[in-house]
């Protein structure tokens, strides 16, 4: 498997966490009996204000795993993931972060449970609070139960950048996504299922986050955006509710008038037309922001199909089959 690490600020961490994770270069076996190997850990400069450029160098000449991916400027977490992934060539990538808080160890959690479940993506799902203030992680948790309601996928809740992503539809992600999109997003797209393995957050490095509360609510946005069309059709439905209700008034103003109520002059008419207009207007809207979903949806890059190897010749396949070829094996047997 291939580790792939943005970084931005880790002249203080990456030292470490190359330490930690040099063991798991060797055949590793899991608790569940799965052998697995790391062989390298790409780490993608993207151009922070600290010293990491130094660090990375020098961990470039005494690690023979490592590789460096230098961006041309700072692009942002999900942009350097995406460079990283693009650049692996492994059957399994495994994206993690830069500040320790990710131990290397729970790597073995996170292909028993996807060779458990099948699954090609899986997700490190903490088991405890992450190292930030209670006030981010209560609106991390918060933003994600919305937006799994607003989009199609409950598995949003599961996001995490501590992730085991089958090498060949990372690979795809990384080549198709447009500029914009949320990385889970367009994982989410294509991954026949997704899978969560308990882990615990260690409490990292001493370093500030590099995110500002402005920084984190474009992050959040940007997830809107990407989950897909059913915010434009609450749109439409506002529209068709507030029409209704405007054509449910004037009905009650005109039996009132027939039966002879007291009606105020003028209100009845002006309150009407302005509800069922309204609701028109919304109605018309929200079609109109269909069509600007459809495009949305291909300057993001979401793609109609995705095709990818035999199932069984790849490595969930071969950790069930006696294969000629076997990067992961089961109980610790290789197969020849």
């Amino acid at each position: 498997m291939s580790v792939v690490i943005p970084v931005y600020k880790g002249e203080h961490s990456l030292p470490g966490l190359m330490q930690e994770l040099e063991p798991l270069t060797r055949v590793t076996t899991s608790a569940e009996g799965a052998t697995f190997q790391v062989v390298e850990a790409i780490l993608v400069y993207d151009n922070g204000p600290d010293g990491s450029a130094a660090v990375i160098r020098s961990l470039e000449a005494e690690y023979p795993f490592v590789r460096v991916i230098w961006l041309s400027r700072n692009f942002g977490q999900h942009s350097a993931t995406l460079a990283g992934m693009a650049s692996s060539r492994s059957d399994w990538i495994v994206t993690m972060d830069e500040d320790g808080q990710h131990n290397p160890t729970d790597i073995e959690k996170l292909i028993d449970t996807a060779l458990d479940r099948n699954s090609p993506l899986v997700y490190g799902k903490p088991s405890n609070p992450a190292p930030h203030s209670n006030f981010r992680n209560a609106a991390s948790k918060l933003s994600k139960i919305l937006v799994s309601r607003l989009s199609s996928s409950s598995s949003i809740t599961e996001f995490q950048s501590f992730r085991l992503i089958l090498g060949e539809i990372g690979r795809s992600v990384a080549a198709y996504a447009g500029v914009g999109v949320y990385l889970d997003v367009a994982l989410g797209w294509i991954a026949s299922s997704v899978a969560a393995a308990d882990i615990e957050l260690r409490g990292g490095s001493e370093r500030a986050s590099g995110y500002t509360t402005r920084s984190l609510f474009s992050h959040f946005w940007r997830l809107i955006l990407t989950s897909g069309t059913r915010v434009l059709r609450l749109v439409s439905m506002l529209g068709v509710v507030v029409a209704l209700a405007g054509f449910i008034l004037g009905i009650y103003f005109i039996i009132e008038a027939l039966i002879g109520g007291d009606l105020p002059v003028g209100y009845t008419s002006t309150i009407t037309v302005l509800l069922f207009s309204t609701g028109a207007i919304l109605i018309a809207l929200g079609v109109v922001a269909e069509y600007v979903g459809v495009a949305v949806n291909l300057a993001m890059g979401k793609p109609l199909y995705l095709i990818v190897n035999d199932p069984i010749d790849g490595p969930l396949g071969r950790s069930t089959n006696n294969h000629k070829s076997l990067p992961v094996s089961r109980n610790g047997v290789p197969v020849s």
